[in-house]
């Protein structure tokens, strides 16, 4: 029997919505499953994976890798140093271009949603399943800088897990600022840069301030794909990353149509750079670098840590402007090496230079160029990184062939005789277009100047360019100080009663060697004999035999043990009377370092380079405290204690770390505020802060004045140039000039400066320390005394002034017409002539007659 047609489809209606409710019921049940599983498996992995996560505590005190950065006593950057380039920045410092540059670019909804991108995830995948390819991605940037600062960057589901998680916590423990922050110094750039700070540095040589549009988008588009948006590497495609970033901040509205089109037109200009830095110092660098890991290990240069030298940027400034130049005058004299390679020019359209030279690298302030075309008296050339130049005849014809044995060839006639078309030279160039020809100086120079008040380093070069030669002859090179060296001998002449009337035979010696030795015959540099001759004279002059005589007049073990309180260890100098000529080996810094003993009036102070150093927190963990000159102190002593004559333990001979002053690595900070109180010439300091007094303040200031008569009548006249009176100094030239040197200073500063042959030969004809070494020092010395009044030190008590014969050096009456002033210790006075009285009552502590 069969149903109503009626009732059969009031049935299968009922069936049908039946169906339908149980299909929904069960779906349902289904969603509601795989969500509760899914929570829970999410559940379980969070309390799996909890223990591998970073805590909230660890989250806020994590520390970046940041560079160690050494800065001046006042704070002028000199070098960051570290394996990463990264230079942390608050989000306050960060400009408003880039922030959203950054947002376009990679996240921007990022202000709005909490960690994860929900409307992200979906259009990446709708985007993805279109395509047929992954093209879209959807991390945000909390879970880029949790994947950066805290995980690694495995592409597994448990880092994925992980991210997922700590970008939770971070949006309920940090600010969207602080996130933001985080991410723009964590992300990573390549060319070894994290952060965008170092990445601005790095790709365009700017502050982050200083960056346009263009370069904005640009280093927002790097971090996507770090390998292949690289602009030094790939600029093509960087530029087309560029142009996306440039138009997603146009839709966002934060820039305009008419300024995203004028960015898009800029060409990519970025190109590699070194750190930024404020003065240039990388001697120094390296030695603070040494120091750190010396203190507190390898990690010292990741960990932030900050140094503050004792350098001051104006006088490093001045000094590495001084060797340069004077090295580069001194290698001009001795001819054209020609050039440094050659390269052919393609013909055709115009060719890409910076490519042609690209293998070459800039020296000091010699830039590499490419001769473009040779004219009668000129050439055209392009500067790699600067462009076009010219070199007309005046920055050419010093070009003078190089001969053997330092000769050079005829002067120039014509441009073709120097240079050709292809040719790779180096040049000073400027940017208006104009260079000189020059040269890689094969000579080599150091500068170090000191305070002599505390033995801080103000100044330190240590070759004509750290980059190519990381040998730092300040502090390494062990040279013969040459006739540099006759002032301590002479002091200690003084000190055992010798006068500067005393007179000395100035005639050729003939000393018996031993053995199988050879008699040695030493002779004076100009190969002239001047007879009888007054100590003073001898040293004006340099005078060789003189020298040997005193030496002979004091004796070999005295001379060495009242030498050794300047400094010099006993046991590096030679046993003989090759000594009086300077044969002992000395770095500059320790030369410079005995100099400061006459500036300072008599008192020993160790050098040293470092005044504080401070953690990532700013923190101070160690400061210098020197010993100090203080001539209230002691005023009128006159005993040196001979106890302080340690050797240098700043100037190590191998390429290890100068030391520091200060027995404790971690000296508090308290300790080192008291310290720095002091400094600066006080009152009164405590006993462990005063510098020894090694030489009495008479034996100072007689060798100070008879120094300063060497710049005013002797080897050093060319000092004149710097219109002072209150210099003095010392020339000093080895045997056939291997090594020069000139050793000046004031009350305030002392400066040592060498030139020499990295691998000892002659210098050449006619070169000596006056015409290698004083050049520099006087430029160093033209701006380190710019502004500052003459000061002269006022005669100690102790010393008077009497009349003398220049010829006998004996006490002459002062109507004696050929009679002349000199001046003596009251302790050792010269003989009487016969027949003469003559008080030096009432002429002690007089003002000096020169």
């Amino acid at each position: 029997m069969h149903s109503a047609p009626g009732v059969r489809k009031r049935r299968e209606l009922v069936s049908v919505k039946w169906n339908y409710f149980r299909i929904m019921t069960i779906g349902a049940a289904c969603v509601t499953l795989v969500a509760f599983l899914g929570v829970y498996a999410l559940a379980c992995a969070y309390v799996y994976l909890v223990p591998t996560l970073p805590s909230t505590d660890a989250m806020r005190n994590a520390e970046l890798q940041v560079p160690l950065r050494v800065f001046t006593r006042s704070g002028e950057l000199i070098a960051q140093i570290g394996e990463q380039r990264r230079t942390p920045v608050t989000y306050a410092e960060i400009p408003d271009l880039i922030k959203h540059a950054f947002v376009a670019a990679e996240d921007e909804r990022f202000f709005e949603h909490h960690g994860i991108d929900y409307f992200g995830v979906i259009r990446a995948a709708v985007i993805d399943v279109i395509s047929g390819r992954k093209t879209q991605g959807a991390s945000t940037i909390t879970m880029q800088a949790a994947r950066n600062m805290f995980l690694s960057l495995d592409k597994t589901a448990r880092r994925k897990l992980q991210e997922t998680f700590v970008t939770y916590r971070m949006e309920h423990e940090f600010t969207k600022q602080e996130i933001f922050g985080l991410y723009l110094n964590v992300i990573f750039f390549g060319q070894r840069s994290y952060g965008v700070a170092a990445a601005a540095e790095a790709f365009f040589g700017k502050p982050l301030d200083k960056l346009d549009v263009a370069e904005a988008a640009t280093l927002a588009g790097v971090p996507k794909a770090p390998s292949s948006y690289n602009p030094i590497v790939n600029p093509e495609a960087a530029t087309a990353r560029r142009a996306y970033v440039l138009r997603r901040m146009r839709e966002l509205g934060y820039i305009d149509a008419a300024t995203a089109e004028a960015a898009n037109k800029e060409p990519m200009r970025a190109r590699a750079h070194a750190p930024l830095f404020d003065v240039e110092a990388p001697y120094v660098a390296e030695m603070a670098r040494l120091e750190l890991r010396q203190r507190f290990g390898p990690s010292a240069e990741t960990a932030g840590y900050k140094v503050y030298t004792t350098l001051d940027g104006r006088l490093q400034a001045a000094a590495v402007r001084a060797v340069r130049i004077g090295l580069i005058e001194y290698d001009r004299r001795h001819g054209w090496r020609g050039p440094a390679g050659h390269v052919e020019i393609p013909a055709g359209a115009a060719p890409d230079f910076d490519d042609l030279v690209d293998e070459y690298a800039s020296i000091g302030d010699l830039s590499p160029a490419i001769v473009t075309s040779v004219e009668e008296r000129g050439v055209h050339a392009y500067v790699k990184t600067i462009g076009p130049v010219s070199i007309d005849w005046d920055g050419l014809s010093w070009a003078r062939k190089a001969q053997p044995n330092e000769a050079v060839g005829p002067p120039p006639t014509r441009a073709a005789q120097v240079l050709k078309k292809g040719d790779v030279v180096y040049v000073v160039a400027d940017q208006a277009g104009h260079a000189q020809l020059a040269q890689v100086p094969e000579a080599q120079s150091a500068l170090v100047a000191l305070d002599p008040n505390d033995g801080s380093i103000v100044a330190l070069v240590g070759g004509f360019d750290y980059f190519t030669n990381k040998y730092n002859r300040v502090i390494q090179a062990r040279r013969l100080p040459g006739s540099g060296f006759k002032p301590f001998l002479y002091s200690a002449a003084l000190e055992r009663g010798i006068t500067p009337a005393s007179v000395f035979l100035d005639a050729p010696i003939v000393l018996e060697g031993s053995g199988a030795e050879e008699a040695w015959r030493p002779e004076n540099d100009s190969r002239q004999f001047g007879g009888p001759t007054r100590l003073r004279e001898a040293l004006v002059h340099s005078r060789n035999l003189v020298s040997i005589r005193v030496l002979k007049e004091v004796g070999i073990a005295n001379a060495i043990d009242y030498i050794s309180h300047f400094g010099f260890d006993p046991k590096t100098m030679p046993h003989d009377l090759t000594l009086a000529l300077g044969t002992l080996e000395v770095t500059p810094l320790e030369l410079a370092s005995g100099y400061a003993v006459f500036a300072n009036g008599g008192y020993r102070v160790q050098p040293y380079f470092i005044d504080r150093i401070e953690d990532a927190a700013r923190q101070v963990v160690w400061r210098a405290a020197p010993r100090m000159v203080c001539r209230q102190c002691d005023e009128g002593a006159a005993a040196p204690q001979t106890g302080a004559a340690a050797p240098l333990k700043v100037a190590n001979p191998a390429p290890a770390p100068a030391t520091l002053p200060g027995s404790d690595p971690r000296q508090s900070a308290a300790a080192g505020d008291a310290a720095g109180e002091t400094r600066g010439a006080p009152a009164a300091l405590p006993a462990a802060q005063i510098a020894p007094r090694v030489i009495t303040a008479q034996n100072a200031y007689l060798m100070t004045d008879m120094m300063s008569d060497v710049i005013r009548h002797g080897t050093g006249r060319r000092a004149l140039a710097l219109g002072r009176e209150d210099i003095a100094g010392k020339t000093g030239t080895t045997n056939k000039a291997v090594d020069t040197w000139f050793n000046g200073f004031t009350d305030n500063l002392v400066a040592t400066v060498w030139v020499g042959f990295d691998q000892e030969r002659p210098l050449g004809e006619s070169e000596e320390g006056a015409r290698t070494a004083l050049p520099i020092w006087i430029s160093f010395m033209r701006e380190a005394l710019r502004g500052v009044p003459e000061e002269r030190r006022a005669m100690p008590e102790g010393i008077v002034t009497l009349r003398i014969s220049p010829q006998t050096g004996e006490l002459v009456s002062d109507e004696n017409p050929a009679g002349m002033t000199e001046i003596f210790m009251a302790s050792h006075l010269p003989q009487n002539e016969p027949g003469t009285m003559q008080s030096a009552e009432g002429q002690q502590s007089g003002e000096p007659i020169f």
